[in-house]
């Protein structure tokens, strides 16, 4: 069982990418200096707006689950698990976190990358304003 979707959206020129914790994006269309999680604003989609099937997925413990960043010629991939606890219902942000805490705004936990971590080049990238595009990919091993 497999299941993706993609989101696209744009860095920001107050994108820090600092946070200890967390990642975000957000439909959102402006970002202050005090976002440090956020990576990506102006987002096609929220949680509540992510394909049905990957929601399924997700929500489940078992779920592996990859999300690819890319923007200009720089990818990083961040590998993390889905949990039971996923709501997906909030309509303007998505955020994927390190701890096993759940909101609606959380669309993955146990990520291994997180805002601080996230590779500088593409962070430098997203300071300029570059397109994100943010890919999903969650699976239940068989």
């Amino acid at each position: 069982m497999k299941a993706r979707d993609v989101i696209h959206c744009r860095g920001h020129p107050n994108v820090r990418a600092l946070h200890p914790t967390t990642f975000e994006v957000t439909t959102a269309p402006d970002l202050s200096p005090a976002g440090d999680c956020i990576i990506g604003v102006a987002a096609d989609k929220g949680a509540a707006d992510l394909d049905p099937a990957l929601k399924r997925i997700l929500a489940d413990d078992r779920a592996e689950v990859t999300v690819r960043l890319r923007a200009g010629e720089v990818e990083v991939v961040v590998r993390a698990q889905g949990s039971a606890g996923l709501a997906l219902d909030h309509p303007s942000d998505l955020v994927w976190r390190r701890s096993s805490f759940v909101c609606g705004r959380t669309a993955a936990v146990g990520a291994d990358t997180v805002a601080r971590t996230i590779d500088r080049r593409l962070v430098a990238l997203l300071q300029e304003g570059a397109d994100l595009v943010v890919e999903i990919e969650a699976s239940i091993p068989e």
